[in-house]
């Protein structure tokens, strides 16, 4: 074959790719480009979403690291811990909240064990606190801490408690929780996506208690959990103990932020005659669905 045949040859082929080519750009189309309005519309949405606390081990510099983060079922287990920086080094100072300058919030994944306990820290910037890790399973952690000079976080990391694990079913749907002779009832209307007011009311044996006692700041101190994914809710609590406004129960106030629709747990430390006392509740967030009123055993709103 003489040279112009090879070109020819050659030309042919490039024509009939680039006419393969053709065809399916014209069958398929070009590819839409973006909108002004939807680049906006996905910037903003970007910009505001953020993921929920306590699901991830690092964030903003920062991460939990447990120093075993597994054991053996077992009472009174020793926990250490560690807040490092994003230099790898231990962080050693911290703003206190509530209180205290690291709460440490420890539930089965199934939600059938809760604690809330304060660690101590010592001068290398290791944490440690014991445990009650009776019923095996897996747990997570959450730090919920301000670093000095940074923002509040909680940070979660999983811990594996080996053992016979007797896994549960989360608790149906309930506006009120029995804690010995106390009873709490749960009002308000929570709305996903933005800040919602409930009220939880504390009784003893069908009478209100009025003369609640502090607890970290404030007359409760709420936990809030999405069941899908144990997400850690940010809770605020409405007024403090002698500003000469919020009253000392019956009620208790917060307000919740709930990512998503779904269940969700939520669990209230009070303290009433010197002991703290744990109510539990499953909450479920259906739109903009009220939660029907309660009303303590005994006592009429």
């Amino acid at each position: 074959m003489n040279a112009a045949s090879k070109f020819t040859g050659f030309t042919l082929g490039l024509a009939a790719v680039f006419g393969i080519a053709l065809a399916v750009g014209a069958t398929l189309g070009p590819e839409p480009a973006e909108s002004a309005h939807d680049a906006k519309a996905h910037e903003a949405m970007s910009e505001s979403e953020e993921l929920p606390a306590g699901l991830m081990a690092s964030e903003n510099g920062y991460t939990l690291r447990l120093d075993t983060p597994q054991t053996t079922a077992a009472a009174d287990l020793p926990l250490r811990f560690r807040i490092l920086n994003r230099d790898g080094a231990p962080v050693t100072s911290y703003v206190r909240s509530h209180d205290k300058d690291l709460h440490l919030i420890v539930v089965r994944r199934d939600m059938a064990a809760f604690q809330h306990v304060h660690p101590v820290l010592d001068q290398a910037g290791a944490w440690s606190v014991p445990l009650d890790l009776t019923r095996a399973g897996d747990y997570r952690v959450f730090a919920d801490f301000t670093p000095d000079g940074g923002k509040n976080l909680t940070l979660g990391a999983d811990l594996r408690v080996a053992g016979n694990y007797d896994a549960q079913a989360l608790p149906a749907p309930s506006t009120t929780a029995q804690v010995g002779e106390y009873t709490v009832a749960l009002n308000g209307t929570v709305t996903p996506g933005q800040a919602s007011k409930v009220v939880l009311s504390v009784s003893r044996n069908g009478k209100p208690v009025t003369d609640l006692q502090p607890y970290l700041g404030a007359y409760g101190h709420l936990v809030a959990l999405r069941a899908a994914d144990l997400a850690y809710l940010h809770v605020h609590p409405e007024g403090s103990p002698g500003d000469g406004v919020t009253p000392a129960g019956p009620g208790i106030t917060f307000y919740v932020d709930a990512p998503s629709t779904g269940d969700y747990r939520l669990f209230l430390d009070f303290q009433h005659q010197g002991v703290v006392r744990t109510a539990e509740f499953t909450l479920s967030v259906a739109g903009s669905a009220p939660i029907p009123a309660a009303e303590p055993a005994g006592h009429g709103h």
